[in-house]
């Protein structure tokens, strides 16, 4: 792949120092060299191309916390009548809007079998790296137990994505090590209900302590942490207590709860963008029935307590949940975060360092530095001044993911 010089711009580099003005960063094949003052990079002596950053501002590439490559809605009728493969299909269009608006790092919360994190390592299909969770845990009748009172069974199931429900001490062990076998890096257990269950309401607790216990206890096992899908606080709790590592949503935390994350350095997850999408497709008629009454009703509550965990001090990563939401729209999350109280600096960090560090991956990505991956954006505009503008993919000029430029709109 040879050397990229990334050049005439500003450097904003995920580590929270200042922007540094006339920089420039050097890539050799897949991995920075040099990110800093252009002025202080010594010559090169090696042929190398140039990419003029135009005066934007050169960022980490994004990693989105949580999100669904394989799906686009999450409606339960696609399963019967959508043939299987039709899923990969679509989930290549989804991995690319998700490269196009500059994340080129996301921890799947569920679908995505190890064959899409495969098919894109190899460089058959392009796609942001991953972190795959295959499969969520649920209990019998909780959030990803399909099981609909008409008797039908919406599920998927096929041999590289192992069925989600399991009950009981033996029950949650053998199922961590069945998703472990899959290729699973992280584990997600559903500790509540969900906005889109037909079987449960969000604030529903799901899993005992017991059970919750032993699924981290197995996942410990080979060093692969674990995340919890969580609205709802007793199970926030419970989750909590058992050693859980993220709360992914926390809609209903309280004070006890945020007190007990932050005591224990776990990390909460927001989704505030798929909160309030969900809210505007409920009111506009375009949602199931059963699912309009949560998606209204949580928005305000979600942001109030978003708020209130932002103000405690809770370390808050940024993730989407697109898939339940469309692909593509990613960082409209960070605008979003500013809202609950973050400045943009702090917004553009969830996205980057603090997401790498969730994922266990930060010394490989999240930030700007000598010996990390090569992947970067270069934004059109200033986002510490404007950080919705980065919610816009034609502001997101050139991504380079890996050493490799898989989008340049510059000569557009």
């Amino acid at each position: 792949m040879g050397y990229y010089l990334i050049n005439n711009g500003t450097l904003i580099d995920g580590t929270g120092n200042k922007p540094v003005k006339d920089a420039a960063v050097l890539i050799k094949d897949n991995t920075i060299e040099y990110a800093g003052r252009e002025d202080e990079l010594e010559p090169q002596e090696t042929s190398t191309e140039v990419i003029d950053a135009q005066g934007g501002f050169i960022l980490p590439g994004f990693i989105d916390g949580h999100l669904h490559l394989m799906t686009n809605g999450f409606h339960m009728e696609d399963t019967m009548y959508d043939p299987l493969s039709i899923f990969f299909y679509k989930s290549v269009e989804n991995m690319h809007l998700t490269l196009n608006a500059g994340v080129t790092t996301v921890r799947d919360a569920g679908l995505a079998d190890y064959g899409v994190k495969m098919a894109v390592e190899s460089g058959l299909i392009k796609g942001p790296r991953m972190q795959v969770s295959i499969s969520p845990l649920s209990i019998t009748g909780g959030h990803f137990d399909f099981w609909l009172k008409s008797g039908f069974d919406m599920k998927i199931s096929y041999p590289g994505y192992p069925d989600s429900v399991c009950d009981g001490v033996e029950g949650v062990r053998r199922k961590v090590r069945e998703v472990m076998r899959a290729g699973a890096e992280v584990i997600k257990v559903m500790a509540t209900g969900g906005v889109m269950s037909a079987n449960d309401s969000p604030e529903h607790p799901q899993f005992s302590l017991e059970e919750f216990k032993v699924i981290i206890e197995e996942a410990q096992t080979r060093g692969i942490s674990t995340m919890a899908h969580a609205h709802g606080s007793q199970g926030i709790k419970n989750a909590v207590e058992a050693g859980v590592h993220s709360i992914e949503h926390g809609t209903y935390i309280d004070e006890e709860a945020i007190e007990m994350m932050r005591d224990r350095h776990v990390y909460l997850v927001p989704t505030l963008l798929t909160q309030k999408i969900n809210k505007k497709i409920a009111e506009s008629g375009g949602m199931a029935e059963y699912r309009v009454e949560d998606a209204i009703r949580i928005v305000d509550i979600h942001r109030r307590n978003m708020e209130k965990a932002y103000k405690a001090g809770l370390t808050i990563v940024m993730g989407t949940d697109c898939g339940v939401i469309e692909h593509g729209v990613n960082l409209q999350e960070l605008e979003l975060l500013c809202e609950i109280g973050m400045k943009p600096m702090e917004a553009i960090m969830a996205g980057t360092r603090v997401s790498a560090e969730r994922m266990g991956w930060q010394d490989k990505i999240g930030t700007l530095e000598a010996g990390k991956l090569a992947d970067a954006v270069i934004c059109k505009t200033n986002p510490l001044s404007d950080i919705n503008s980065l919610g816009n993919p034609e502001n997101i000029g050139v991504v380079i993911k890996d050493g490799k430029l898989f989008k340049d709109l510059r000569m557009l």
